[in-house]
Formats: C-alpha cells, sequence, structure tokens
C-alpha cells in the first residue's frame, strides 16, 4: 500500500462517517438500544475500515460494511462483558443482523426515531438539542460546546448524562403515539430548526466544502415528519420556513464571496420550485386557523420575499403576533430591525438600548445595531458597533459585508 492510497482510504472513511454517520447511528442504536455502545462500535469499525479497505480496497457498500462490522464489534462487547443480561434470543437477532449483507440502499432510515428519543421530556432542553446535535448531525463535542458557549468538559459531561439517562430511564426508541405528539413536536421542531440553522450560518462556500449538507439533511427530516403527520399547520409552517429559506441559497453570495442582503439579491437566481412549495404549505397551514410560532416565521419569510420589496408593516405586526408565542429578545431584536425598516428607527434604536445587556454576545445584535445606527448619521458609533459584529461573525462572507459596510461610514 503506497502512501498516497492510505491518504485514499482514510480520506474515503473521513467522507463517508461526515456524510452518513447520523444514519448509521440511528440504525446502530435501533438494534442496540444503547447510545454509547453504537457509538463505540462505530468508532471501531471505522478504524476497523482503515486497515482492511487499505489492503482489500473499499467494499461496493461502505455503509452496509461498516454497519455490519460495528454489529461484529458490538456483539463482541456484549457477549465479552455478559452486559446488562441480554437475553441470548436477542443476542442471536444481532448475530444474524451482523451477518447479513447490507448495501446503502436497504439501511432503514431511523434517524427520526433517533430525534424523538432525544427530544423526550425526560430530557432538559439544553440536553435535547446538543443530543440530537451530536448523533444526527455528526457536531463533535467542541463544536457543540461552542455553539452553546460552553466548556467543552462541561458539554461533555451533559452528553454522557443525557444518553445514561435515556438508558436508565427505559425511555423507547420510536416516534411516540399521536397523544405524546403535542408535548414533543415543538422540541422536535426546534431541533431540526437548529440543525439547519447550523448549516444555513456557516454560509453555501463552506457547507459545500463540508461534505455535510446540514441544511438539505433538516429539510429531509421536516418531510419525514410530514409525511408521518399529515394536516399539522405547524409541522407544514417549519417545512415551508425551511424551503423559503433555502430557496435564496444560490443568491446569498456576491462573485466576490461576500453575504448579499436579501434585499439587494438577484432575484432570478431565488429557487421558484421551493418557494411555489413554501408559499402553498403556508397558505395551507394558515387556512387551518391554528397559529403557532413556524407559520408565523414562514409567514415571515414570504412578506421577506414579496414583489417588488419586502412588506415590512406586515413584517413588524407577525413579528408582534410571534412574541405571544416567543417573548424572547431575538424576537424584540427581530422586531425592532422591522420598525427600522418600516419607518420607525427612533422607536427601533430605543428598543435596542433596552436589549443591549442582554445581547452582547449575540453577532446579529451588534449588525442590526451597526446599520440602524449608521441609518441615524452615526458614523462613529456605527463603526464601533461593525467591529464587534464582524467580530462575531459566523462566517467570512459575513465577515466581509460588515467590513464593506463599516468602511463606508464616516469617521
Amino acid at each position: 500500500m503506497t502512501a498516497s492510497d492510505a491518504i485514499a482510504v482514510t480520506r474515503a472513511v473521513e467522507a463517508l462517517l461526515r456524510q452518513d454517520r447520523g444514519r448509521l447511528l440511528a440504525a446502530l442504536i435501533a438494534r442496540l438500544r444503547d447510545f454509547q455502545l453504537a457509538e463505540d462500535a462505530l468508532q471501531e469499525a471505522a478504524l476497523s475500515a482503515l486497515t482492511h479497505w487499505s489492503r482489500a480496497g473499499i467494499p461496493a457498500s461502505p455503509q452496509g460494511w461498516l454497519l455490519r462490522v460495528a454489529l461484529r464489534k458490538a456483539i463482541d462487547r456484549l457477549r465479552s462483558a455478559q452486559r446488562d443480561s441480554r437475553k441470548t434470543a436477542d443476542l442471536t437477532h444481532l448475530a444474524m443482523e451482523e451477518a447479513a449483507e447490507h448495501t446503502a440502499d436497504d439501511i432503514p432510515d431511523d434517524r427520526l426515531r433517533l430525534i424523538f428519543t432525544c427530544c423526550h421530556p425526560a430530557l432538559d432542553p439544553k440536553s435535547r438539542v446538543a443530543l440530537t446535535l451530536r448523533s444526527i448531525a455528526g457536531l463533535t463535542t467542541p463544536e457543540i460546546a461552542r455553539a452553546f458557549l460552553d466548556a467543552e468538559p462541561t458539554m461533555g459531561q451533559r452528553l454522557s448524562r443525557a444518553k445514561a439517562k435515556i438508558a436508565a430511564a427505559g425511555i423507547p426508541y420510536a416516534v411516540p403515539s399521536p397523544e405524546d405528539w403535542p408535548d414533543r413536536l415543538q422540541s422536535v421542531l426546534a431541533v431540526v430548526y437548529l440543525i439547519y440553522n447550523a448549516g444555513y450560518s456557516i454560509g453555501p462556500q463552506a457547507e459545500a466544502q463540508s461534505d455535510r449538507d446540514l441544511c438539505a439533511e433538516a429539510i429531509f427530516l421536516t418531510r419525514l415528519l410530514a409525511q408521518l403527520r399529515p394536516d399539522d399547520p405547524e409541522i407544514e409552517g417549519c417545512l415551508a420556513l425551511l424551503l423559503l429559506t433555502q430557496s435564496r441559497a444560490a443568491a446569498r453570495l456576491g462573485e466576490d464571496g461576500i453575504t448579499i442582503p436579501l434585499t439587494e439579491q438577484d432575484r432570478s437566481l431565488w429557487d421558484r420550485l421551493s418557494i411555489d412549495e413554501g408559499l402553498a404549505l403556508i397558505n395551507r397551514a394558515m387556512a387551518r386557523r391554528n397559529p403557532g410560532p413556524y407559520q408565523i416565521k414562514a409567514a415571515i419569510a414570504a412578506c421577506h420575499m414579496a414583489d417588488p420589496a419586502p412588506d415590512w408593516p406586515q413584517i413588524v405586526a407577525l413579528f408582534t403576533r410571534l412574541l405571544d408565542f416567543e417573548p424572547t429578545s431575538v424576537i424584540r431584536l427581530n422586531r425592532a430591525v422591522a420598525l427600522a425598516e418600516a419607518g420607525d428607527l427612533s422607536t427601533a434604536l430605543a428598543e435596542l438600548a433596552d436589549l443591549a445587556p442582554v445581547l452582547d454576545d449575540y453577532q446579529p445584535f451588534h449588525a442590526a445595531q451597526a446599520d440602524l445606527l449608521a441609518r441615524a448619521g452615526q458614523g462613529a458609533a456605527a463603526r464601533t458597533a461593525y467591529d464587534r459584529a464582524i467580530a462575531l461573525a459566523p462566517s467570512a462572507a459575513d465577515a466581509a459585508f460588515l467590513a464593506k459596510r463599516r468602511d463606508q461610514q464616516p469617521i
């Protein structure tokens, strides 16, 4: 084996785990009913792949190979440790699964069941999101810790406790029965939305380079939810929101790689099919007259894309209604921006002044403050706010856009 062969195999394994880790892990947890055992087994299978594939070449179904070997690793552990009195029949069933040849197409997609397990009410909200981001989206513990502004050891302990609680409480690995959906659905939608935002915030260029399309993953999972529970207005609203946002992906960056604000984007680059589907979904959802936060957010997204320009008065009204469901500082910030766009700049600036103490570490706050101060003719203060927003920018494209705006301000 040459050095280049070893590098090629390593890259193939890394790419496979980035793309299919969530699906493989969900399939393993469905069979093993043990988060930690599934994670450990998949990791061991990946290490085996590095050695085996370097000698024998990459198999026809790399996903199936990893699943089969991971099951074998898990069975070996269970047998050697005689773990948790697992019955012989169960081990026999696992052994049959391990012996079967799997192709990528015949590995069932168990990610939805995994999301519902991660979002069980027995777990606190922060642990639900963290565990889903780890299990489904494949984010590393350091990445999740950064997202929550936590220390890495603290997040590691939180994830371990969540897995242990699922095992100790005997939380079923299943999509809940219909009567349990109302208590679980908002958490599941919140996690799916966070997965989408995790992909959206790093920008289309970085997402394309990462081989891990979190935006597509989130849309896929929401479609699965819609199939499981048709005619639910909040699922329709969430799917509409994701589709309308994603429809603008091709127009987000200029040829120079700098972010383009929505109001300055080339509308001919927007994906018409996604827009039509998103609008049809939100119209159908709103007709059910059972409003919820995702329907309102989707309606706001639709108003942003109104032709020929965003309908700012309607957006202000929708944000005001959204505050009834989510009375958060972030929604107040978005409403303040809409107020400024609708012509009430002084009220918007006063609102931002009130929010400053609680949103000091929130990048969109400083970006919004910089823009509003610039509109008010406060160039020096705007430059200071732009500096803070640039320092906190989630992507190079966003930082470049903000730097361009900052440099247009008088000193």
